[in-house]
């Protein structure tokens, strides 16, 4: 795992200085403190910090092929990096190290793009062919890891994150107010927009590839497929071949030099997962898991019972409003883009437990809720089809009743719930129709935006969505519909992102993802949603594999979504000094991005609930006041800069590879 940053140039010109890359390598030093290395010539600068989990010794990057006409830097693992190494030793590659980095670099040079279509892992990164003069980037199949980049007339620039893209001089930072609408109603600007002005992502399961004189080719090597439906087989080789695949799945991500612990939740996912290490772990195995001060989000008792159960060694971070509070300005330089929840929070006082445990990488649970269909929103889905085929029916709306029985005082008023869910309920033949009301719902937020038109707030404007949809995608099942919006929308760009990789490697902790297998994500996407859904029972076919693995207590319990407290973390009894002061009127109006009497109104009700314990925020208030004060921190840390966190020490341990063409006094420039 590491970070990776470098500038290409469109045609030859003056090198990439050593400065500008370790400049770009510097803000990024947290994913990867074991080691630096660069690469340069005329075209090209790349440049990687290490955090070293596999050939410890001798897998420093940047690395090139045997003739040195390709280099590779990467931020990842691929797992099946073992079954492909002899295969291109049998074609005659000679191998320096024993890392999974050399085995990409040679499938590439063997086989082009096409080599993604083998790699098993969660991953991205740049491969420099001096010879065609082309640069490739790609990324893995669901966007585990990140990668931003600006093409600019004369250079393109990328990194691992965003911070790294501003530190090479050649940009300035500014806000996408496009973007920002998208984290106003879906949670984070949507692939490939970022949340700053001329800098993109490049989107999950993409490569693109950019020569001189040429326009870059941006392309899809992987998209999910929910049309390749088999026939209906028997739920046991269903079961079968799902516990099949998971074993292999965490095997494979138990490929490490170092130890691997696991995040235990209490929850059926991680639970699962957990309890599958064992089968393969029989020594010590450490688990890390959340607690919270506030028990409306404490799951401490399920995740003592699993870590029991399993005879782990468990390590808990105690989580308090104030401790969300205080940290919040850090995640969101780690972020790099405004939020709307403070979950990201604890997961990032999670990792720094895992650190100081001495841990570097940890397995977790994410992809199960997505793609065995374990949200309440496909529940909402389901019961929303069901009653618009009878909207006059008293009888159908009562089925809300079954939904977020973890949400206290969610059910109080039917009423309630059945207006909330009425709204739009005749447009299933909307491609969008699970997710509409949930973003109509967030959109409300739009309110606290500058100069926002009138009839923008009354309508959502879907078209500003970028995303594309599959040829067939009008003919799958509504289930399957749900699920790519969810995976597409909500899992790559925010919770692999925010609340994933930012939170992680924000402390250098790698986390792997069994059920992001792509192999068990193909399976899931086939199954039919009987064995995912059947009624209103979440995630059913991983229930029954649970019964094997898990105490009754864990696998039956419905599925509770992780979250965090908002406003009272930032109001514990009065504002924080940094909220006072952001979120002030004066303030809100030198930003220019929201309306500073809306803004002063909702401090002024937060304050209140603090002061005399009044009404508590609604939902859309909650996020309201997280998106406001998260942009206002992305204004100052990274527009303004007027508070830059420090950059770790530069590493002792600096590999500089230079391929510059000797001037005519026989002296490289910048020469060392």
């Amino acid at each position: 795992m590491c970070g990776i940053a470098g500038v290409y140039s469109r045609k030859e010109t003056s090198p990439v200085e050593v400065e500008t890359l370790t400049n770009m390598l510097d803000v990024i030093r947290h994913r990867g403190p074991d080691g630096t290395g660069i690469y340069r010539d005329e075209r090209v600068g790349l440049g990687s910090v290490r955090l070293s989990i596999i050939d410890l010794a001798g897998g420093d990057q940047p690395i090139g092929n045997e003739d040195g006409s390709l280099w590779i830097v990467y931020n990842g693992e691929v797992f099946n990096y073992v079954e492909l190494r002899p295969e291109l030793e049998k074609r005659g590659h000679h191998f320096t190290t024993n890392t999974d980095t050399e085995v990409i670099l040679h499938l590439y040079e063997d086989e082009g793009p096409a080599c993604l279509q083998r790699l098993n892992g969660q991953y991205a990164l740049a491969i420099w062919d001096a010879r065609k003069g082309t640069i490739f980037l790609a990324r893995d199949r669901v966007g585990i890891r990140p990668l931003f980049y600006s093409l600019q007339s004369e250079r393109l620039i990328f990194g691992s994150e965003i911070k790294s893209i501003l530190a090479s001089g050649h940009m300035h930072a500014a806000i996408d107010l496009q973007a920002l609408r998208e984290v106003f109603t879906y949670w984070s600007p949507q692939s490939p927009h970022s949340i700053f002005q001329g800098i993109q992502e490049l989107p999950p399961g993409h490569y693109l590839l950019l020569g001189e004189g040429k326009e870059p080719l941006i392309r899809r090597y992987w998209n999910m497929d929910f049309a390749a439906e088999e026939p209906a087989r028997p739920a046991g080789e269903y079961l079968d071949e799902l516990e099949a695949l998971l074993i292999d799945a965490t095997r494979i991500r138990l490929r490490a030099d170092v130890p691997v612990g696991a995040y235990l939740s209490g929850g059926l996912d991680s639970s699962l997962t957990t309890a599958m290490i064992r089968g393969y772990n029989h020594n010590r195995l450490d688990t890390f898991s959340i607690s919270f001060s506030d028990p409306g989000f404490d799951e401490s008792p399920f995740q003592r019972q699993m870590a029991e159960a399993l005879g782990t060694d468990h390590h808990v971070v105690y989580c308090t409003h104030q401790d969300i509070g205080e940290a919040f300005p850090d995640v969101i330089w780690h972020t790099e883009t405004p939020i709307l929840r403070t979950a990201p929070v604890p997961m990032y006082l999670l990792s720094r437990l895992v650190r100081e445990h001495q841990f570097k990488v940890v397995m977790t649970g994410e992809g199960a809720d997505e793609f065995l269909a374990g949200y309440d929103i496909f529940k909402e889905m389901k019961i929303r089809r069901f009653w618009a085929q009878a909207p006059e029916s008293p009888l159908r709306p009562k089925l809300l009743a079954r939904l977020y029985p973890d949400i206290s005082g969610m059910n109080a008023s039917r009423a309630f719930l059945a207006g909330f869910f009425k709204k739009d309920l005749g447009q299933t033949d909307s491609p969008y129709y699970s997710h509409l009301i949930r973003w109509k719902n967030t959109a409300r937020t739009w309110r606290f935006l500058k100069d926002v038109p009138a009839g923008d707030l009354a309508n959502l404007p879907v078209e500003m969505l970028p995303l594309s949809l599959p040829a067939d995608y009008r003919a799958w099942l509504p289930l399957s519909q749900a699920q790519f919006l969810e995976v597409t929308t909500f899992l790559s760009p925010y919770l692999l992102s925010s609340q994933g990789d930012r939170m992680a490697m924000a402390n250098s902790v790698e986390g792997r993802y069994p059920f992001l297998d792509y192999r068990v994500i193909e399976f899931c996407n086939r199954l039919p949603p009987e064995m995912k859904m059947p009624v209103l029972v979440e995630k059913w076919l991983l229930k029954q594999l649970g019964k094997k693995y898990l105490p009754e207590r864990i696998w039956q319990r419905t599925k509770r979504p992780y979250r965090a407290p908002i406003h009272r973390s930032f109001f514990p009894p009065k504002a924080l000094d940094y909220v006072e002061e952001l979120l002030s009127e004066e303030a809100v109006r030198q930003t220019g991005l929201f309306e500073p009497r809306a803004v002063t109104k909702l401090v002024q009700k937060a304050c209140a609930v603090s002061d005399n314990g009044g009404p508590g925020l609604s939902e859309v208030e909650d996020m309201a006041l997280v998106g406001i004060l998260s942009t206002q921190l992305v204004d100052r840390l990274f527009v303004r800069a007027s508070e830059r966190h420090a950059a770790p020490a530069p590493s002792s341990h600096l590999k500089i590879i230079d391929r510059l063409k000797p001037s005519p006094t026989g002296q490289r420039p910048n020469e060392r």
